[in-house]
């Protein structure tokens, strides 16, 4: 009991919102500016050609640009031990540190059990949970094998962290192809030998269910493991608004269109504009995709960002974004852009606000 108590007070705190964002995410963000400056303006591409992809914690897609993260520390040092510490019981994902919303997810029994497994020689990949809100589709696989020791992985050559050793991976929804929106990472402490995987659905084209397949190569093995996982819609009402909400300040104009929030997932598409152009420039379309949005609960707790992907149209950023929903039920969300120093999920500091842009964006209860 003690440990629950630990962690009903650390939530209440906020201490899931204090992180430490990892190397990786910065490198990404550098590599895609990198990209951005070597390709004719407004246009980033990303090679695609084979049929098992690579994962990144960021990419770009043509006249696209994207950003995802997963397994940051979004936890506090308390909140992770209390986690690690903390007895089992029911969903796995009840115990992932690294997001709120699918451990919320996990304790509301919003999962679904799949038990499918594929297997090579002494390794297993096993699928044991499943959770979908219509907006992302997320799933478990605990890794078995020999050379794979509390989340470190031996190759045979060097020792590396279990989520670095997939070399490849390839999603399908209902046989389909995915080429992008599958991001990648670490359990948490508490589960080191078991990877979180989520899928992020298109707008517009979420079924209730679907039959999806995922393929993986790991290094060293020379072979592709082939996982089945049934999806199945969690029995949530997703919260709908169309604030329509425009603030300005100096020649920077900030837009909330369209919001989704289940208790799994929170989902806006924002934009920023620029007074004064028909077009950007490279340097103008560099300040705008420097521009992060923080968003906050009616308790002043931050939803951790997810990932996201965005366009430039014209003098405009639009981006679909996607956070993880703190627990309980909120009756507004704040939402404020801030100039970002290292990266979009960093934790801001009150001068990085861009001062003038900050809405609010009233929820109303699902129906």
């Amino acid at each position: 009991m003690d440990k629950f108590k630990e962690i009903e007070k650390e939530m209440r705190s906020g201490g899931e919102a204090n992180a430490e964002i990892p190397s990786l995410v910065r490198a990404r963000l550098d590599e895609t500016y990198t990209a951005l400056a070597q390709q004719p303006r407004n246009v980033v591409r990303i090679n695609a050609s084979r049929r098992l992809r690579k994962l990144t914690l960021a990419t770009a897609a043509a006249a696209v640009i994207g950003l995802g993260v997963f397994g940051s520390a979004f936890v506090s040092p308390a909140m992770a031990e209390a986690l690690k510490n903390m007895p089992l019981v029911g969903s796995l994902f009840s115990a992932i540190e690294t997001d709120i919303g699918l451990r919320t997810a996990g304790s509301l029994g919003l999962t679904n059990q799949v038990n499918n497994a594929a297997a090579y020689e002494d390794v297993k990949l096993e699928v044991s949970e499943s959770v979908y809100d219509g907006t992302r589709a997320a799933f478990l696989i605990h890794v078995t094998a020999p050379n794979v020791e509390n989340g470190i992985y031996n190759n045979g050559r060097k020792e590396m962290k279990l989520s670095s050793a997939i070399e490849n991976v390839f999603f399908t929804v209902d046989g389909e192809a995915q080429d992008e929106g599958l991001n990648f990472g670490s359990a948490g402490e508490a589960s080191p030998n078991t990877l979180v995987f989520e899928h992020v659905m298109k707008p517009g084209e979420a079924p209730d269910s679907f039959n999806g397949a995922v393929t993986i190569k790991m290094d060293g093995i020379d072979h592709e493991f082939i996982v089945e996982i049934p999806f199945r819609k969690a029995a949530v009402q997703a919260i709908e608004a169309k604030p329509d909400t425009r603030a300005s300040a100096g020649d920077l104009t900030f837009e909330v269109s369209d919001v989704s929030v289940t208790p799994i997932t929170a989902r806006l598409k924002t934009a920023v504009t620029l007074a004064g152009a028909e077009t950007l420039t490279w340097d103008e379309e560099k300040r705008l995709t420097r521009i992060g949005i923080a968003v906050y609960d009616d308790q002043g707790r931050r939803l951790p960002a997810l990932n996201g992907k965005g366009k430039i149209d014209g003098n405009r950023l639009v981006f679909d974004r996607r956070y993880a929903t703190t627990s309980g039920t909120s009756t507004f969300l704040t939402v404020k852009p801030f100039l970002i120093r290292d990266d979009f999920a960093e934790e801001v500091e009150e001068g990085q606000f861009l001062k003038g842009l900050e809405t609010r964006i009233e929820l109303s209860p699902a129906s």
